[in-house]
């Protein structure tokens, strides 16, 4: 069978196309096109508009398909109102109009019973804390849609809430799997902005006609897959049954952590900052949100627009020229979260922790690869020691997978081997459970991974026995000097 999958990122998306049989899985991009953030004013939008009209065109050019699933990035939304209107661009979660928002609604509801209900990590951009910063116009509101299921809604005309991603807006009970009404009224957020929850496989609806026609495509099933990208990815990690793995899902953000079966919601869970987020087949994404290749993306493109011109691969051969470990940075800082000038905020984080800040491109790309390899270590173990649960093997999916530099420092720094690919985790995943519901003979998740493992390369990189070097980095974070 042949699937459409849609799969969105912050910086990029793409429309694919999957063929599911019985010992083949294969995808092929039909269409990539830019996104990111566009500011208007002093507010950071998404163009919600070009990414549908990106979409319909990559449905067109992917021909004839059986069905059509969508994912993305989470947290933000559009609101609709009575009529099914959409109440103006979504703002980009990078936006600044959450500052201090956090703060405020913590005294309302402390974050320990915010955890306690949701089990989620504390993110400045949250939904919660999204739609309390637009609370005058929440009233003109009828309904929230996050992204996947805004796109959906124009697709099908239906309108509902995909549970995986659902459960990242802090408005979700993770025990109750459920919205939190009560919650949401605390902090001033009407529940009837809290649409249906949908499963991943269910089938939200067909493809109206008006888009058919304009596609000359036949009314085709949209289905519900694991809608955060997240979820669609760790679908497709090709973890042997029963083995002891984390996943490091490696892109703009990196998202570390382990499957669980149950939400881990205790004290020491909730002060390391994880958070529990609904995977498929009801499983439980125990993870923590660490900056990813963003701060390497947007240095690239500083110093691309002052002129030097570099690409990634260019820069990661000469970042394993250089030093290792020279000097380190906490990735996850609020500091690297908006756009700006990377480097200068890398040699000021070196500056007041006491390291000697790089001097060059490569040493300044390497100190970007070592501090993520690093912070995959500490978020790794850190799981690992409050789930109970060991790690034997670090799988890493997603664009991260073909960084062999980051890939080979990662078994270095967790002190086990890593196993990278595939790359196009999120839109398998997508495509898997498209096909599961289209009838194809996968029953479950563990069905779904042994064909990833028969149909795709996978390259493993084994640790060097260095783990003191890298604890000895870890050092320099915590103690503010020079190893």
């Amino acid at each position: 069978m042949r699937l459409a999958a849609v799969d969105l990122g912050a910086s990029s998306g793409r429309v694919m196309a999957g063929t599911v049989g019985p010992a083949t899985l294969e995808v092929e991009e039909v269409r990539r096109f830019t996104n990111g953030g566009v500011r208007a004013g002093k507010t950071l939008y998404w163009d919600i508009l070009g990414i549908h009209r990106e979409l319909l065109t990559g449905l067109q050019e992917a021909g004839a398909v059986e069905g059509v699933g969508i994912d993305s990035w989470a947290v933000d939304y559009g609101l609709l109102d009575r009529n099914g209107a959409l109440l103006g661009n979504p703002v980009n979660y990078r936006d600044s109009r959450t500052d201090g928002v956090l703060e405020r609604v913590v005294q309302t509801v402390p974050e320990r019973e915010l955890f306690e209900i949701t089990g989620l990590q504390q993110l400045p951009f949250n939904t919660l804390y999204q739609l309390v910063s637009e609370k005058d116009r929440l009233a003109a509101a009828d309904r929230m849609l996050l992204i996947p299921d805004l796109l959906a809604y124009w697709l099908t005309g239906e309108i509902g809430a995909e549970r995986t991603n659902a459960s990242t807006t802090q408005l979700y009970d993770v025990r109750a799997r459920t919205w939190a009404p009560e919650l949401a009224a605390r902090v001033g957020i009407p529940a009837r902005l809290l649409p249906p929850l949908r499963e991943p496989g269910e089938r939200i609806g067909t493809l109206l006609p008006e888009p058919a026609a304009e596609l000359a495509l036949p009314e085709l099933p949209v289905i519900a897959v694991g809608s955060h990208d997240t979820a669609s990815a760790v679908v497709a990690v090709p973890a042997e049954p029963g083995a002891n793995f984390a996943y490091i899902s490696s892109g703009t953000w990196s998202l570390v952590g382990l499957e669980l079966d149950e939400p881990e919601l205790s004290e020491a869970a909730r002060a390391a900052n994880f958070t529990n987020e609904g995977g498929v087949d009801r499983r439980i994404r125990f993870l923590r949100n660490v900056m990813g290749l963003w701060v390497l993306s947007e240095t690239l493109r500083l110093w691309n627009a002052r002129g030097e011109r570099i690409d990634v691969a260019t820069a990661l051969a000469e970042a394993a020229e250089a030093p290792p470990l020279a000097a380190v940075v906490d990735i996850d800082a609020p500091a690297f979260l908006p756009p700006g000038d990377m480097p200068e905020r890398i040699v000021a984080a070196c500056r007041e922790t006491g390291q000697r800040p790089p001097a060059n491109r490569a040493a300044m790309v390497r100190c970007i690869i070592d501090s993520l390899a690093l912070a995959y270590r500490r978020t790794v173990r850190q799981a690992a020691e409050i789930s109970g649960r060991p790690v034997d093997i670090v799988h890493i999916v997603g664009g991260g997978a073909r960084n062999e530099l980051l890939c080979r420092l990662t078994a270095e720094a967790c002190g086990a081997p890593v196993l990278a690919g595939p790359v196009e985790a999120a839109a398998l995943g997508n495509i898997l459970v498209q096909a599961r519901t289209l009838g194809a003979d996968l029953p479950d998740l563990a069905a779904m991974r042994a064909l990833i493992r028969e149909t795709h390369a996978l390259r493993r990189y084994e640790p060097s026995g260095r783990e003191n070097e890298w604890a000895a980095a870890e050092g320099r974070l915590t103690a503010g000097c020079v190893a």
